[in-house]
């Protein structure tokens, strides 16, 4: 019973809880900006809006482009199973369940990308390619750091990694620093947050995954956003899990204090957002290589 309490609190949070991040982090902006901003609830009242309307379809298209947004949703879905957040257990969990995650993750990006070429508009190959590019860069950085977890604590499965991170001192503190950082950095581009891309731009030049979604709309477009927002939720819960001092047990004061610290990152993220310029495209890659030699230095430290 106690099980089947946790997977449905889990559920809920995951269903739920998403588009309150990007409500908070456009409230933060607003204030550092002197505006009143929109409301909190914002961001369910926009995907609302566009469940109710109709949906577009270039005569050009094929069955992949309408495949992109459900696959997209589907697989950020799998991939939040996967990921412990305010109990020590996940929905889904096996040996070797991190290699799932991370194929979660780039299932989602492929289709999307995919669906983005199927429309044949050069403007939206050019957002893709910038698209892959970039993953290139931060696949790697994020495997490196489950690597991490995965040799301090000597299993392959995710909940087992998180629970026993705290296990060792010594040179295990500092390369979980390094993993830390270098998955803030992964957390801010695979997310599409500012210095690395910006959400509300419609600048061709400097559009990356804006711009491979342009030609979707309606519920399409519905699911694309609901999935982001479930992306930031579970990249949230991996930093999260990762720093967070206590150990849980799954009572309702370890929901509430995960519900509270991913809040509170989100407003980390809406201040960077704010104290920060976006970057240069050709600056990109550079940091998401920092946050490759980041956990790369981080593995070195713990393979000794």
């Amino acid at each position: 019973m106690q099980d089947t309490l946790q997977i449905a609190v889990h559920i809920l949070v995951v269903l739920l809880l998403p588009p309150l991040l990007w409500g908070v982090i456009n409230r933060t902006k607003a204030k550092f900006g002197g505006r009143v901003g929109p409301p909190l609830l914002q961001p369910y009242f926009d995907l609302f809006r566009l469940v109710r309307k109709g949906t577009v379809f270039s005569v050009t298209t094929t069955w992949i482009f309408r495949a992109g947004p459900v696959v997209g949703l589907v697989s950020v879905l799998v991939a939040s199973l996967l990921v412990p957040m305010g109990s020590p257990y996940a929905p889904l969990a096996f040996t070797g369940d991190l290699v799932l995650l991370l194929y979660m993750f780039a299932l989602g990006r492929f289709f999307t990308v995919a669906a983005a070429l199927d429309t044949g508009s050069a403007f939206e190959g050019m957002g893709a390619a910038r698209e892959v590019s970039y993953a290139a860069f931060a696949e790697p950085a994020m495997l490196l750091g489950l690597l991490v977890l995965a040799r301090l604590s000597g299993k392959l499965e995710l909940a087992e990694m998180f629970r026993d991170r705290h296990a060792s001192l010594g040179l295990s503190e500092a390369s979980l620093l390094l993993v830390s950082l270098s998955w803030f950095i992964i957390l801010l581009a695979e997310n599409c947050r500012v210095p690395f891309d910006d959400p509300n731009t419609h600048l061709e030049l400097t559009m990356i995954h804006e711009v491979i979604v342009l030609d979707h709309s309606g519920p399409a477009l519905a699911m694309i956003l609901y999935g982001a927002t479930i992306k930031l939720l579970v990249f949230g819960a991996l930093l999260l899990r990762l720093i967070l001092p206590w150990k849980h047990d799954g009572g309702v004061l370890d929901w509430l204090s995960f519900v509270a610290a991913e809040l509170l990152l989100a407003v980390g993220v809406g201040v960077v957002e704010s104290v920060m310029a976006r970057y240069r495209l050709l600056d990109i890659p550079k940091w998401l290589f920092a946050a490759g030699a980041l956990s790369a230095f981080g593995l070195v430290l713990v393979s000794k």
